[in-house]
This record gives structure tokens, sequence and C-alpha cells, in this order.
């Protein structure tokens, strides 16, 4: 028997099976959305919206449209993927069907969205209960608060897109606002709202920041629980870069009784000003994990500033650093310290503290790049108002990952995942259909490296 050369063994590959199931590993999610109750929520929310003579229920379509996006998919047609797999999601809608659910739910975008977004409220006041002590508001304060990080990005269109125009970047595309829960760093993090914007949308826009804080706000538990924004605002932070360094919007959270660490530009006159602290003055800076960093230090230059017409109690917290190699320094950088600044209206607190809670905002870009590897890289759909269908699917699917993490792999390293690892050691794993005695079970692969994953959060999901 002649020995085979190649790295891999020789393989006769034939299309015959018909048990086999692909991206069985999905099951997670279908677990999830079964036991927190998204599919019936989506089912009661877009009732309005099903025909008369509807075989399939909307609410399952736009759900198995944002599983199919979950596990990799980035346009309607790929709920192919699910459509192929029977046995594990059920009958799924056709490519027409699909298509004609987006467009009537385009028609009334705005009634759509408000239906869509209910139903995520709902879910998600469920969801963080089942998850108690690690739900992100657990035992949430004005000292611990919930913490809601606000940023925008870019996405590029490659087509003509209703509403797509030219970027600050010099690009071509869409300019997106979002917000996300922070889940701290022992997870990720989940999505409250976004708003679709043009691409020729300013980054610091305090009436865009203010209504997707606001939606974002509606989006909490307690705030469905009855709690007001002057109420929610003891136990909130509103985090932000310099992009919401306004003072409509700043003097907005104030007037709500939010707390704030958002970013702040500092003037020449400023930096004059922070010239004539002494080095007695400033204090050393922490690194990521809470330690002394050497060559970064904080200080509080708030007394030495006009602010008046700037929020009541506004601190301004300024950070000095000496640059990374090869970083290229600014006008308003200092003796070869590169300066930062951030204001808040926290009252007590080290320093040193209130920086690295703000510089954890870094978190949200995270946030950003896992939302673009599910979905949000590429809109792709041409009505602007269909493509803010598609955000509400990338919320649907993002948060579905993030809930399916926080119930069922908390504890292990996989409540850290990000989508594309998610996809390759869980999602991706294939199973095969087997029936007996009147049951169905889904035998998935005995040598996956993760498969311990699947025992223990499906137990966590059917408990």
């Amino acid at each position: 028997m002649q020995q085979p050369t190649g790295f891999y063994p020789p393989l006769t590959v034939d299309t015959t099976a018909k048990r086999v199931v692909s991206h069985a590993g999905a099951v997670l999610l279908v677990a999830t959305a079964g036991r927190v109750g998204l599919d019936r929520e989506l089912s009661a929310a877009l009732a309005p919206w099903r025909k008369q003579w509807a075989v399939l229920d909307p609410g399952k379509i736009l759900l198995d449209l944002a599983i199919s996006v979950a596990i990799g998919g980035d346009c309607l047609a790929d709920i192919a993927a699910l459509r192929s797999e029977p046995a594990v999601f059920g009958r799924v809608a056709s490519d027409p069907t699909v298509s004609r659910l987006i467009n009537t739910l385009a028609a009334t975008p705005q009634a759509a969205l408000a239906a869509i977004n209910r139903a995520r409220s709902v879910v998600r006041d469920r969801v963080w209960r089942l998850a108690g002590k690690d739900a992100p508001d657990f035992e949430a304060s004005r000292d611990r608060p919930l913490i809601i990080d606000l940023d925008a990005t870019l996405i590029t269109a490659h087509s003509d897109k209703e509403w797509a125009a030219p970027t600050y970047k010099k690009g071509f595309g869409f300019h997106p606002l979002g917000s996300w829960v922070d889940h701290g760093p022992d997870g990720t993090g989940e999505p409250l709202s976004m708003m679709l914007r043009t691409g020729r949308a300013g980054a610091n826009t305090a009436a865009d920041h203010i209504a997707v804080t606001k939606d974002a706000l509606r989006q909490l538990p307690f705030a469905r629980r009855g709690g007001r924004i002057g109420r929610i605002g003891q136990k909130v932070l509103i985090r932000a870069d310099g992009g919401g360094g306004t003072h409509e919007f700043l003097g907005w959270l104030a007037g709500q009784g939010l707390s704030y660490s958002v970013g702040f530009g500092l003037s020449q006159d400023i930096v004059d000003k922070i010239n004539q602290i002494p080095d007695q003055g400033w204090t050393p800076a922490y690194d990521g994990d809470g330690k002394v960093r050497d060559g970064a230090w904080v200080t509080e230059p708030t007394g030495m500033l006009t602010l008046k017409t700037w929020p009541p109690g506004m601190r301004v917290i300024v950070r000095a650093e000496r640059p990374h190699p090869g970083a290229q320094l600014r006008f308003t950088d200092v003796d070869g310290n590169r300066l930062t600044a951030f204001v808040t209206n926290t009252t007590g607190g080290q320093l040193a503290d209130l920086e690295l809670r703000h510089r954890h905002r870094a978190r949200c870009e995270d946030r950003i790049r896992g939302a673009k590897d599910t979905g949000l890289r590429n809109l792709p759909l041409t009505g602007f108002a269909q493509n803010q269908i598609w955000v509400a699917v990338v919320q649907l699917a993002t948060e579905l990952t993030a809930w399916l993490q926080m119930l069922a792999l908390t504890g292990t390293g996989a409540r850290r995942w990000e989508p594309k690892r998610l996809r390759l050691q869980l999602f991706s794993v294939a199973g095969i259909i087997a029936r007996r005695s009147r049951r169905t079970y889904l035998r998935l692969s005995g040598h996956a490296p993760h498969r311990h994953l699947f025992t223990t959060g499906l137990t966590r999901l059917h408990t």
C-alpha cells in the first residue's frame, strides 16, 4: 500500500450524509433565546406586522436572522445556514420572505424599532434577574455605578446607499453612535442603543448624544421597574470620549442627576495653568491592573480654571505621561509629556482611581469591534430605514451572545471570548441528529476542544 506523502491524510468526500448538522454549536444561542424568552417577546412585539395568512411568525424570522448574524452571517441571505438544519433551528423563512419582512418593518421604521426595543428591554430585565450577582447592575450604587459607554464609529459603504456620505476621515459611509453596558474586566458588554447616522454626522453633536443616552436609559431594568432618571442617576455613570465633552451634553447629564466621566479638550490657556502646578501637586497614575505606572501622573487643576459656563460640580482631571516611542507630540504637550484630560462630577475617590476608571472606557472599543464582527462592518441593504432594521438585528445578535456568556459561561474563559473565537471554538462545532424512543438527540463532536462548555452551559440554561 502506498504511503501518503502530503501533510494531511487523503480523504474520499461525498455529500450523502443525512443527519450531520453544521453549526450545531449554535444550539447554545437557541437555548439562550428560549430560556430568556426572547422568542416570545419578539413574537408579541411584532404581531402587528404579521400578515393574516402568514405561516411564519415575524418574531421567529427576526430571531433566526439574529442567530445567523451571531454565527458569522453578514447579509440576509446568510440565513440559509440555519435553513439547511431544520432539526436544530426549525422551519426557517425563505430569502424572499425575509426580504419582505425587512421591507415591511422599514415602511414604519420608528414604530418597528420601538417595538423591538421594548422586547429587548423586557428580556434584559429577565436576563439580569437570572444572572443575579453576575448581572452588571448587581448592587449598583453611587460608589459602584453601572457604567454605560458612548462612542461613535465609522462604517464604510462600498456602494451607493441612502444617506451614505463622506466622513471626516475622508471615507464614505455612515457614522453611527451607540451605547454599551460595561460588564467589567471579567466579562464583555451588551448594546443598549444605537443611532444610525449619515457619514457627515459630527462626533460631538450634543443632540445625538442626548438621544442615544435617553434610549440607553430606557433599556435599563430598574428604569422599567418604575425608577425615574433622577433616581437612576444615583447608580449610573455615563462614560464618553471627548466627543461628549460639550456644554449641552454635560449640562443635560447634570440636569438629569446622572454621574459622568467624559473626555475634555485642553486649550492653551488651560495648559498654561497646568504648567504652574508644582511637582508635589501631581500624583502617580495607575496602569490597567491598578498598580503605579512609571512615567505617568495625574492632577486636578479645577480650582485654577474658569468654569462658569460649565455645569456646577464639574471636576477637571489631567493625566501627564511620557509618550510611547515614536509617538507624535502635540502643541499642548509639555516637557515631553502627553497631556490628556477628562471631566467628572464624582465627588469622592482618589485621582488615580478616577482616571483609571475613565481609561477603562477603552473596553468600549472592544464592544465596537465585536459589533463589527457581528454584522455591523458593512450595511448590506440600500435603504436607510432598511439598514436601521439591520442595525437592530445586529444589536439582537450581540445581545444574545452576551447573554449566553453571562448566563451559561460565567466562571470560564469563554466569558470574555470575542465573537470570532466563539464561532471558531463553539458555534462551528458539528453534530449528528439521532432519534430514539420518540426523542431527538443532538450528538456533538466528541473531540471538540471545548466540549465541556456545552454540557456546562446547557445545564445552566436548563436549570
